[in-house]
């Protein structure tokens, strides 16, 4: 009989790095699960350019949410972890962050004039009631990751999402198109707050110049490192909006999406480590610090590996079938981004760790040599090659990004990753792929269903055969699958 308590007695056994990847990555699975599926619904229901003028909401949000955040936010997280006036540290970042909110908005509406599409579309009161509820909800989960719970801090992204899609497909069946998109999604951020701050920790207390001194230290090269994350995220889909339509940036977006199932790993790992890496920083133990990220590296390559040589096999026909045929014609920029997704290991793990070390300047200034280079990639190829020109230009720039932040951890640590796990994971993938494409010789791809069959059957094939050349995978997982209290197979 399945035992709740007997259950939760197991996991609290387990190593604490280890127990909070698991819940960190839970998380990850059941937030990119239920956005898919969402997505696909959205695709089916309300068609690209709806779509596509949501996706731009969102970037605009995530615009002036970033002036709004200041890189307060990243500051006051890494301030917190330190241990060292926690309370102090969190007043002063709330009462920034109000400001800065304050600030962001009156940008917002004097630029209003120039946004004349957007505003005409209704968003733009939608914009601002996000923002300011964002306020609310990032100063409590900044509290609780600061405090080192990453797993509330996890749950309340779940919660976020399954809240933010609940309302929209309610929104969406009564005819409410683009304003029930936004209106779902100003609501998982209000529901996410909600949560955090029922379990924060820190209350309100005196804070002094020298603590806000201490935050904008830091918080002005997170925040420019934050710009720089901002346009690898969203500069190709404003630019797509200008040159193109917006259906055409509904293409991407759900390309793009697909191809982010990659780095789940990756976003559990960076998450569940920066606190982490943070303390031990502190404590300077960078030996802990290099074990912990070469071990990042190959668990984030597990993942990525086969979903990108599993992609370009089934690229074409998932788009086809999971989205509608309309967005059959993101399959070549699809191709591209799944490599991004390898990049972005890199990237994202050697950045986390930057700034988790205290050199948010180091991270700074290798992200904005890659920021300069990929609004002028994308200037130059978007207008001539369309959406394929924004993955080629992502795809550069992201590399670019992962050595150039390679070479800056490197002075202070070992940056290396496991020859032997990584080269078992190819050879698995490699494996996995002639399995698959063999599949349709036997089983058309027909239909929906015999496409999840080879995705499935190819999945199989890649466990197993990893898990048979590979002891220390094997061994590792066979270890934390017995402490969850999972039986593991007797044939592996």
């Amino acid at each position: 009989m399945f035992q709740p308590s007997r259950y939760l007695e197991q996991i609290m056994k387990i190593n604490p790095v280890q127990r909070q990847g698991l819940i960190s990555l839970a998380s990850t699975i059941g937030l990119t699960a239920i956005g898919f599926l969402s997505t696909m619904y959205f695709a089916h229901v309300v068609g690209p350019s709806i779509l596509g003028a949501y996706f731009l909401f969102v970037a605009y949000f995530s615009v002036f949410n970033l002036i709004g955040d200041g890189g307060f936010g990243g500051a006051a997280v890494k301030r917190i972890s330190e241990g060292e006036d926690q309370n102090a540290y969190f007043t002063a970042f709330a009462l920034l962050r109000v400001v800065l909110m304050i600030v962001s908005v009156g940008f917002l509406l004097s630029i209003q004039p120039y946004l004349d599409n957007f505003a005409s579309s209704g968003l733009l009161l939608w914009l601002i009631l996000a923002l300011v509820v964002s306020t609310f909800s990032n100063v409590a989960s900044r509290g609780v990751y600061g405090r080192g719970m990453v797993g509330i801090n996890q749950i309340s992204g779940l919660i976020d999402t399954l809240i933010r899609i609940g309302v929209q497909v309610a929104a969406i069946v009564l005819g409410y198109g683009v304003a029930g998109l936004a209106g779902g999604f100003v609501a998982g951020i209000l529901a996410s707050g909600l949560f955090n701050f029922r379990f924060l920790d820190l209350s309100l207390a005196p804070f002094s110049r020298s603590h806000v001194a201490s935050l904008f230290a830091f918080s002005i090269w997170t925040f420019l490192s934050s710009s720089g994350y901002l346009v690898f995220s969203y500069a190709d889909t404003i630019m797509i909006g200008y040159f193109m339509t917006e259906a055409d940036i509904g293409i991407y977006r759900v390309a793009l999406q697909l191809t982010s199932i990659a780095t789940f790993a990756t976003l559990a790992l960076h998450t569940t480590l920066y606190p982490k890496i943070s303390y031990w920083g502190k404590q300077n133990d960078l030996s802990l610090v290099e074990g912990a990220l070469t071990r990042a590296f190959t668990y984030s390559l597990l993942l990525a590996v086969p979903i990108v040589a599993g992609g370009w096999v089934l690229g074409e026909r998932l788009l086809y079938f999971f989205y509608g045929e309309a967005f059959a014609t993101g399959a070549g920029a699809l191709a591209i981004l799944l490599l991004v997704q390898v990049a972005h290991v890199f990237m994202s793990l050697q950045t986390m760790c930057l700034n988790a070390l205290d050199r948010p300047q180091d991270s700074f200034r290798v992200t904005a040599i890659a920021v300069a280079a990929n609004i002028v990639l994308n200037i130059l190829l978007i207008p001539i090659y369309g959406v394929v020109g924004a993955s080629v230009a992502t795809l550069i720039t992201m590399a670019l990004n992962a050595t150039l932040a390679n070479r800056a951890l490197s002075r202070n640590i070992a940056v290396r990753i496991e020859p032997r796990a990584t080269g078992n994971i190819v050879l698995a993938a490699l494996i996995m792929v002639a399995v698959v494409v063999a599949f349709p010789f036997v089983i058309p791809f027909s239909n929906v269903f015999s496409v999840l069959g080879a995705v499935g059957l190819g999945g199989l094939i890649y466990i197993l055969v990893l898990l048979r050349i590979d002891r220390s995978i094997h061994d590792e997982l066979k270890e934390l699958t017995q402490k969850l209290g999972i039986p593991w197979p007797e044939g592996l």
